[in-house]
């Protein structure tokens, strides 16, 4: 596999930006390689710089469950470009996308369109404190919800007291205003709730967290939130920048049954662009500016490039219920694959599945919580991921990341991806 203009623009990168990227995650560190620099994508499938050619799981973390360069989705996008790239006013995009999301998740009874899923999540958390005057809030170890200050935090050595920043730069006294659970425990939920009583704000929660790899939440773990929370008078968030509109429609929410007060999607949303949605109850959502005072504003909010992409997206969803049985058919054929990946190689293997989320842990534990997904062998996940790609199969450069799978995978990427892992 020749690499060499990826080598050379990632010498040039490196001058330019932190570690030659401007994710952390692509620079490919836990993997002990160097990123490759994409140059195009189509379908299942993306192409590096060098004009290597791999099938596609990472699908740009998710929004691509439609494959890349849909036609219908890029018709549209270039021909909203003709009229004008944003306009910093509102457009009728906005309302019909607004409405889309309505129709397929209602408990988004009013929602505000952002840029990303740090917006989003964060405009939530600062809504559920304008809503009930607290300012504490809950968040569970191992799952992310963007990069703003108050929500990069990891458990210190009293896990459910006392946090501390998880990055440089985030002062002490933000994290002090963050607790953090442990992911299904009840207890630890259970002990948050009794030692800071009336000061929670809100409860903020992957409902699959897909962060830490792909874990799903017990049975009766999301309910539990949801009694918890009322009962106390504090705000759900689910964080379903990831699941929404992955587990279908309706997302997590529809997929367990549970009714958050405020959600956050992302990725699907904006079919690709960059484009993000917070919202929920009118209760909460009517203290949020103009008509209240949580202020939060954004000059491309709503864009009508990224609402075109958006509403495109969701209309294909929503009108080809069969996408959602053919991707979750799919991810379960590549999970039996790596189970028998694992017998007939004698090693250790534990894999998550919910609808068309994946992710192979090389653990021997079942992974249920954080804990269970730091088990794994990071060592022998760099090798994998090695042995993957020099095969044409791009997975997350990540143990702790999901594999994807997309509508555009068809049966003979599936067949070879499964020979790979069988080899």
């Amino acid at each position: 596999m020749d690499i060499r203009k990826s080598e050379e623009l990632y010498k040039i990168a490196l001058d330019l930006m932190p570690g030659g990227v401007n994710s952390p995650v692509r620079a490919f560190g836990s993997v002990g390689r160097n990123p490759l620099f994409i140059d195009h994508a189509k379908g299942s499938r993306i192409y590096d710089v060098d004009g290597n050619e791999y099938i596609d799981y990472v699908c740009s973390w998710g929004p691509g469950i439609l494959g890349h360069a849909h036609p219908e989705v890029i018709e549209a996008v270039q021909k909203a470009c003709l009229d004008g790239l944003t306009f910093g006013a509102p457009t009728g995009k906005e309302n019909q996308l607004a409405s889309m999301i309505r129709d397929c998740v209602p408990s988004m009874e009013m929602m505000r369109l952002v840029s990303s899923g740090t917006e989003a999540t964060m405009s939530a958390i600062r809504a559920a404190r304008g809503y009930t005057g607290r300012d504490k809030i809950i968040k569970f170890k191992g799952c992310y919800h963007g990069h703003s200050d108050g929500l990069l935090v990891q458990a210190g050595s009293a896990a459910l007291t006392q946090s501390v920043p998880d990055s440089a730069g985030v002062p002490a006294s933000f994290a002090q205003q963050t607790l953090v659970a442990l992911y299904n425990d009840k207890d630890s939920v259970r002990e948050l709730f009794e030692n800071n009583k009336d000061q929670i704000a809100a409860l903020i929660v992957e409902p699959v967290a897909a962060n830490m790899g792909v874990v799903p939440p017990e049975e009766g773990f999301l309910e539990f939130l949801r009694e918890i929370t009322a009962e106390n008078g504090t705000v759900l968030i689910f964080d379903e920048v990831i699941t929404g509109f992955r587990l279908g429609v309706g997302g997590a929410q529809a997929w367990y049954g549970i009714k958050p007060d405020l959600t956050t999607f992302g990725k699907i949303v904006g079919g690709g662009m960059p484009m993000a949605v917070y919202g929920g109850s009118k209760e909460i959502m009517r203290n949020v500016a103009p008509t209240g005072k949580v202020y939060q504003a954004g000059t491309l909010s709503g864009n009508p490039i990224a609402t075109t992409a958006g509403i495109k997206t969701l209309q294909i969803l929503s009108e080809h219920p069969e996408i959602y049985t053919k991707i979750e058919k799919n991810a379960q054929k590549l999970a039996d694959a790596y189970r028998e990946r694992a017998r007939k190689r004698g090693i250790s293997l534990h894999v998550n599945q919910v609808g068309s989320l994946l992710c192979a842990y090389f653990t021997g534990e079942k992974v249920k919580d954080y804990a269970g997904a730091l088990s794994s062998d990071t060592k022998a996940y760099a090798e994998y991921f090695g042995e993957l790609l020099d095969q044409g199969i791009y997975v997350a450069p990540s143990q702790f990341e999901a594999m994807f799978v997309s509508a555009a995978h068809t049966d003979e990427d599936i067949d070879r991806t499964i020979d790979v892992l069988l080899k």
